[in-house]
């Protein structure tokens, strides 16, 4: 291929060995990062509010103190004055969609039931206190917040801290610090990083610590998650972003490139791959791709993402499209195809579907009611995306009555002498004896 971009393109029906060593890195440098990310959350545990603002200056170039690393309400009230109607507009539609969503999702999980003279009901508690990490650093994400707090919010939690990362004048974006104080978030805090994943769990003199950490970022605050998991809930491990566009030949192929850049550009690290049936698509969306880089901003970080993690996959059948789909366990997947819902009813570990050519992923990023916080790395094989249930606990309430008790009691006593705990029938036994 000529010109400055490269792209891996290979034919085959499953990705090859290397693939999963060159996005998830060697054993050594996962090590590395690990070693380096526990330094970090050791410093903070210690060392409090000074480790947060030494790797703030560090890594973020922005010289804080204890007063300034909370935001402010007059930094809030500024930020308003520095964004548009319009922007606003669309934070409170999309906070409101996805908020509509999540109240159905509760709604549909009460139960009550009522069986042999046991009555059973469950109850929704919210978790006491989350923390949201919305990543910063060469973009502002307002549309996190809203993925990570509105589902918080509508779940009831006690308190909503949130953390993303200053620039070097110590400020943070200021549609971020809107889409904080329209989703209601309690507390906001200018700290990025591990520094900010082990603050939100063990707590330094400002920052209380919290029940549970949500929220996507790169390797290293993905790293410090899985670390601190130990001590507090984590929702999943949501690193760089990844799309993987499933395209036949009646896919357009300039849609599928700018698909492919728009994700790009979020990181040097996303992933972004078409696997495709049809050599003339995978041809034309090359051709693309070298027509609209040149013209786009944030060229260098997509480049950079094209030429590390970019790739073309040529199958012979939508089978192996499926297959290779089902094994990668993308965080987003496209399908452009004349049957998309036989396809999307055979994909069992990506993290979103979107269907047809006017569902991009942007779609899902902002505006459909879905939540982007998705698992990426291939965790989509075990989790879902963020929703309300990450942030409550089910609670079951049970009450037996002596009936019950009676239609089930030689059943428990077979169960608890064959585990040897003739206690646990005892305990049943003198409840039904005469009183």
């Amino acid at each position: 291929m000529t010109g400055a971009l490269q792209l891996v393109m290979w034919r085959s029906s499953t990705l090859p060995a290397y693939w999963y060593k060159q996005i998830r890195g060697s054993k050594q440098e996962r090590a590395q990062i690990e070693e380096q990310v526990r330094g970090i959350i050791q410093e903070v545990a210690q060392k409090g509010d000074a480790a947060l603002i030494e790797y703030t200056e560090k890594f973020d170039g922005a010289k804080l103190t204890p007063k300034t690393l909370r935001v402010t309400r007059a930094e809030i009230e500024e930020a308003y004055m520095q964004v548009d109607k319009t922007q606003i507009e669309a934070i409170r539609l999309f906070m409101e969609r996805l908020s509509e969503n999540e109240k159905l999702r509760l709604a549909s999980e009460m139960l009550q039931v009522s069986r042999d003279g046991v009555n059973l009901r469950t109850v929704l508690c919210p978790i006491e206190s989350v923390g949201c990490y919305v990543p910063g650093g060469s973009a502002a994400y307002p549309s996190t917040v809203i993925m990570t707090v509105t589902p918080a919010r509508t779940a009831r939690v006690g308190r909503i801290a949130l953390c993303s990362p200053p620039n070097k004048k110590g400020r943070v974006n200021p549609l971020t610090l809107v889409a904080a104080d329209i989703c209601g978030v309690d507390e906001f805090y200018k700290i990025g990083g591990a520094q900010a994943i082990a603050a939100l769990a063990y707590g330094t003199e400002s920052v209380e610590p919290v029940k549970k950490i949500v929220g996507p970022g790169n390797k290293y605050v993905t790293t410090a998650k899985n670390l601190v998991s130990k001590d507090v809930a984590i929702d999943m491990p949501a690193g760089p972003s990844e799309v993987l566009i499933l395209a036949d030949e009646t896919a357009d192929p300039k849609l599928i490139a700018l698909d492919l850049i728009s994700q790009a550009e979020h990181g040097i690290d996303s992933v972004v791959g078409l696997v495709t049936t049809s050599e003339n698509v995978a041809a034309k969306v090359l051709q693309s791709l070298q027509e609209i880089l040149p013209t786009i901003q944030r060229r260098e970080i997509v480049c950079s993402a094209l030429k590390n993690h970019g790739f073309i996959i040529l199958c012979n059948t939508v089978d192996e499209m499926v297959r290779v789909a089902n094994v990668f366990a993308p965080e987003h997947a496209e399908l452009i195809i004349k049957d998309t819902e036989e396809v999307a009813s055979q994909l069992t570990s990506v993290g979103i579907i979107l269907v047809g050519p006017y569902s991009p992923v942007p779609l899902s990023d902002y505006a459909s009611g879905t939540n982007h916080v998705l698992p990426t790395g291939c965790f989509g094989h075990s989790y879902s995306g963020l929703t309300v249930f990450d942030f409550i606990r089910r609670v079951n309430i049970v009450e037996g009555s002596k009936e019950g008790l009676v239609k089930i009691a030689r059943y428990v006593k077979a169960l608890a002498e064959a585990e040897g705990l003739p206690n646990h029938y005892k305990a049943l036994e003198a409840r039904l004896k005469n009183e």
